[in-house]
């Protein structure tokens, strides 16, 4: 165990007393750098010059910090094991802690449906087609290998796809259910939702309207959100009844199914043993690693691959496999994977005490390929030898022959998209489900303090330092703003975080803004992607600032992650792109239960109480596109903001809801506030503060 003088301790230790760790220190260390503006989404001109990015690593290294402060206190509960009584009673807390983040499945199991539609005969095996229901109307593609000449139950697989288009019929995943079935295997390989037959935004020629898999799981996966909904419950439900579907065969031996599956097969394998208790053996591959090297390393990650509440509880991707514990696991690894192998063996060396303490640590094994990302013949091969030694068939040395069929061949539907069999798509589950929930919550008629105290609870505010920490930047040089002179400051609002504003003057500044005297009027506009470009470019505010006339002190202010703080990402040249930094930063902070909107609006409201701090309580809120948000919410809460004036501003989350190729990114919703409240309430409610609505935007952004 560690001492109290190792440098993990240490640093752990800073970390949870407040220091913040090197976050801070690194993210206004004098990076300063210029970057190219992102097209505002209205497509209305260009930014005169480059737009302020001076802090680019701000939000990562920030969310690096977060990601190791719950890894640390991890570390030590699994560092407190001491025996076989302590680990039985973690595995038992691990597999209630898991329960609640993959909740709500479906309360009753509808019937499966299935039907065979063809069969394929080969010499040792046959392929049979097969469709069935995990939820009613929602048809399942999969193809069960059965092999031939074998009277007795035999052991049985489910194999889960990776991000492979044509699903199931991919090379490595053909190859892997073939090698099984040689051996004496049952095998059930289904197609994940959006892939291969199972395309959840199909369009006439049956090819996907939004792109590859991840662009599916996204646009189908974000939305969920919104009805409290998380997408890797419903591929994990897939699978669950892919298990049911197997149990109801004579052919299948019930106590020896295993389950596997590459990259995002890997994941639902990951998953699906932290969930489901049936497995006898598991093989997840190029996926199981750290939430820590992940987020180090920027490598985002599908809706699925990110489970909510899941950092707030503390798990990490170790603690689904050890919800399995004892049972034989094999962990494979590739390594040149994108999925840090490094992370890979120490998953590996977690899970081996585990095991050593529960007196079966020869049931887990850590294989590394030499190769890629993918389900190499190597890894395969060591799936097979331990999946062979939980089942007691004979080892083999080497793969069988693997001879790789066509697509067509193993095609289930006529045409090759359960969309011509009026399969049920994910989003006209969100979209019924939307409209219940908001015919239900209008029912309680919300406003005042009980929409307040809703508004509060679903984003997640913490509490806030009346008198926030603030710098001040020294600024030069003309910006063409609507006043001369400019100065820079830097709101610390949360550990490492900080939120850049920008106030004008008729005078050269070096100093904190003015005291206000008497009832000194204040415009504080909130950034919908840049303010510095924003300052200088945008009509509206342009106009406001003219029409306070001289006695209004104006300010403008770039939350986290946005303007001066738009992310560098080194992966992903958008970051506001559907798998750049701004959704991996929303999609961790669902894994924190802090909805990066609620982030974004204590930004807003720590920067109104640093301007209440100087005096400033009689303020004009202005907001933007994305920085309408914020700022609507803010407005709720923030006494001293007595107008405000919404450009953009979404029209409901419900519209967003009911439209399935919205625009919105993550980043902008909450999870589940169809059931909590939605915008048009929080309007309502600002009619008290003269609330001016300029072209709201839609589910389409406007587009």
């Amino acid at each position: 165990m560690e001492t109290e003088n190792t440098p993990f301790l240490m640093q752990r230790r800073q970390w949870l007393h407040g220091a913040g760790g090197a976050a801070f220190a690194l993210s206004l260390s004098g990076v300063a750098g210029m970057t190219e503006l992102m097209a505002a989404a209205d497509k209305k001109g260009a930014a005169k010059r480059e737009a302020f990015n001076r802090f680019p690593r701000m939000v990562q290294e920030s969310f690096v910090q977060r990601v190791k402060a719950v890894e640390a206190k991890g570390l030590l509960a699994k560092a407190d094991l001491k025996n076989k009584q302590d680990a039985e009673a973690y595995v038992k807390e691990l597999q209630k802690k898991i329960a609640t983040v993959f909740s709500p499945f479906p309360k009753k199991k509808s019937p499966l449906n299935a039907r065979i539609t063809g069969t394929v005969e080969r010499d040792s095996y046959r392929i049979e087609k097969l469709i069935f229901e995990s939820r009613p109307g929602f048809l399942v593609t999969a193809n069960l290998y059965v092999p031939k000449g074998i009277d007795q139950p035999m052991p049985a697989v489910v194999g889960t796809c990776g991000h492979s288009h044509n699903g199931k019929a991919a090379g490595s995943y053909q190859s892997y259910a073939q090698g099984l079935a040689k051996q004496g295997y049952v095998v059930l390989i289904y197609d994940p939702v959006g892939q291969g037959e199972r395309l959840q935004y199909a369009g006439e020629d049956l090819k996907s309207l939004v792109g590859g898999p991840t662009t599916e799981h996204a646009q189908a996966g974000n939305q969920q959100f919104l009805i409290g909904e998380f997408f890797g419950t419903w591929r994990a439900w897939d699978g669950i009844r892919a298990l049911d579907y197997l149990l109801t065969r004579k052919e299948v031996d019930g106590k020896r199914i295993g389950v596997t599956g590459n990259s995002g097969g890997g994941t639902m394998t990951t998953w699906l043993c932290g969930v489901e208790s049936r497995w006898a053996m598991a093989a997840p591959s190029c996926f199981v690693t750290t939430w820590r090297h992940n987020m180090e390393n920027e490598l985002p990650q599908d809706t699925e691959q990110c489970p909510p509440g899941t950092l707030a509880l503390g798990l990490d991707h170790d603690d689904f496999l050890a919800a399995m514990a004892p049972k034989p696991i094999v962990i494979m690894a590739q390594e040149k994977d994108f999925f840090d192998a490094r992370g890979s063996a120490e998953a590996y060396e977690r899970l081996k005490n585990l095991y050593r303490l529960l007196g079966k640590e020869q049931n887990i094994v850590l294989h590394t390929g030499p190769q890629t990302h993918g389900y190499s013949q190597e890894n395969r091969e060591a799936m097979y030898a331990i999946f062979n030694r939980a089942s007691g068939l004979p080892a083999i040395e080497e793969e069988p022959e693997i001879q790789l069929e066509e697509d067509k061949t193993l095609q289930c539907t006529a045409t090759g998209q359960v969309k011509d069999m009026k399969s049920r798509s994910v989003f006209s589950f969100t979209a019924a489900s939307a409209l219940q929930q908001d015919k239900k919550r209008k029912e309680l008629d919300l406003k005042g303090v009980a929409l307040l105290r809703a508004v509060k609870q679903v984003l997640n505010l913490p509490k806030r330092v009346k008198a926030p920490r603030v710098r001040i930047f020294r600024t030069g040089g003309s910006r063409d703003y609507s006043k001369k002179y400019y100065i820079n400051y830097g709101v610390e609002t949360d550990p490492g975080i900080m939120a850049v504003c920008t106030m004008l003057g008729d005078e050269r500044m070096h100093s904190r803004p003015p005291q206000a005297q008497g009832d000194k009027r204040a415009l504080l506009y909130v950034s919908h992607l840049s303010a510095d470009a924003e300052l200088r470019d945008e009509p509206l505010l342009r106009e406001l600032i003219k029409k306070e006339g001289e006695d209004t002190q104006v300010f403008a202010c770039d939350v986290r992650g946005v303007g001066d703080s738009r992310p560098g990402f080194t992966s992903q040249a958008d970051p506001y792109g559907y798998y750049g930094a701004d959704y991996m930063y929303a999609i961790y902070s669902m894994m924190f239960n802090q909805p990066y909107l609620g982030g974004r609006t204590h930004d807003v409201l720590c920067v109104l109480d640093w301007m209440a701090s100087r005096g400033y309580d009689n303020v004009h809120l202005v907001g933007k596109g994305w920085g309408a948000l914020p700022a609507t919410f803010a407005a709720l809460y923030a006494e001293n903001v007595k107008q405000v004036t919404l450009k953009n501003s979404l029209t409901s989350y419900l519209d967003v809801s009911q439209e399935e190729f919205y625009k919105w990114p993550l980043s902008s919703f909450l999870p589940g506030v169809l059931s909590k409240f939605d915008l048009p309430e929080c309007y309502a409610e600002l009619k008290a503060k003269k609330l001016k609505q300029v072209e709201p935007w839609g589910a389409s952004m406007g587009v």
